[in-house]
């Protein structure tokens, strides 16, 4: 019996103790309802309806299979940075892809930069995958991470911040190159490391564009079912154990204004989906990253699919997630006007 007592004691503390680590974050989740979008929100609302459509109706399926359509998107990106005053940088480089017959196909990584006034040599990478999967125009994913991003970009282009911030618009995240050495964020990570440039953070804006009031309409790889709440409601904001500072740090900052919803953890990297975005190239370099998510697969039924188009996408709630995310890059930053 007295070893059974402290089998169970031994569990007890060791899941309070996970929960602590992983699960237990800094401030509330906004519960006060959907508010009624104020002007600028709307006006917000609309430039991102306006670049999912250029890059999901105008130029289409962004993939490796459709090279002209990168060189399109990539294009359009640089064109967008430039005219809001950012130094644009371009990272270049081809793709080699027994999968889908095609080999030397031109890639490109597009980088916008602010440099610090105080703090040049500090960098906060704000970036989001353009490309999509093969056969799919992605709206979700992940033109509606390179909608926010672009409007993030906006919002920053006029002011001073004390640390470097970089706005990145990344190829082949997705498969076949997820992971591999063609993966763009992967490249870019990769040079970073060897030029011993100081990244203190990477926000990887991935598939915001989905919610849902149904119960049961947010799913979770086992055991975080019985944590998390059933409605797709939220915005996720995860990382891996070794970002677990950051991510608190950006979940902090994050609920201080944000009027949506928000659910958070730093947890083990092999859990599914917890690396399943660009984040992930930044921690093979040692550089602590997070994902913002609508989660994807675990509550769009669009996801990877033909049907993953514009009008799925909630562009107000986008708007609201773009709120609480300038909130954050002000704080990492340290904007000065």
């Amino acid at each position: 019996m007295k070893w059974a007592l402290f089998f169970v004691s031994v569990c007890a503390a060791s899941a309070a103790g996970l929960y602590f680590l992983m699960i237990d974050m800094p401030g509330a989740s906004y519960s006060a309802g959907i508010p009624s979008p104020t002007s600028e929100q709307t006006a917000a609302a609309l430039r991102m309806r306006n670049s999912v459509k250029v890059l999901t109706e105008d130029i289409g399926e962004r993939s490796v299979r459709v090279p002209e359509n990168l060189a399109k998107a990539s294009a359009w990106l640089n064109h967008e940075f430039a005219a809001m005053g950012y130094r644009v940088t371009r990272q270049s480089f081809k793709t080699d892809s027994s999968e889908l017959s095609m080999f030397d196909v031109p890639c490109e990584n597009i980088i916008a930069e602010k440099v610090g006034t105080s703090l040049p040599a500090e960098i906060l990478i704000v970036g989001a995958h353009y490309d999509s999967l093969a056969g799919t125009v992605g709206a979700d994913d992940n033109a509606s991470g390179v909608a926010a991003v672009l409007e993030l970009a906006r919002r920053f282009a006029k002011s001073d911040m004390q640390r470097t911030v970089r706005f990145a618009a990344f190829v082949n995240e997705e498969p076949p190159f997820f992971r591999s050495k063609y993966m763009g964020s992967l490249r870019y990570a990769e040079k970073l490391k060897g030029q011993r440039e100081n990244v203190v953070g990477m926000l990887s804006v991935e598939t915001i564009g989905f919610y849902s009031e149904e119960p049961n309409s947010q799913d979770y790889p086992d055991p975080f079912s019985f944590i998390y709440p059933d409605k797709g409601n939220f915005i996720g904001i995860v990382g891996d154990l070794s970002s677990r500072s950051f991510v608190r740090e950006v979940v902090r900052t994050f609920r201080l204004t944000a009027q949506i919803p928000s659910q958070a953890g730093a947890i083990f990297s092999f859990v599914p989906g917890i690396g399943s975005s660009d984040h992930w190239a930044f921690w093979q370099y040692d550089y602590p990253g997070v994902m913002v998510t609508d989660t994807a697969p675990y509550r769009y039924p669009h996801y990877h699919r033909k049907t993953d188009t514009t009008d799925k996408l909630n562009f107000a709630q986008m708007a609201l997630v773009v709120d609480g995310l300038e909130s954050v890059i002000q704080e990492l930053a340290g904007e000065t006007q």
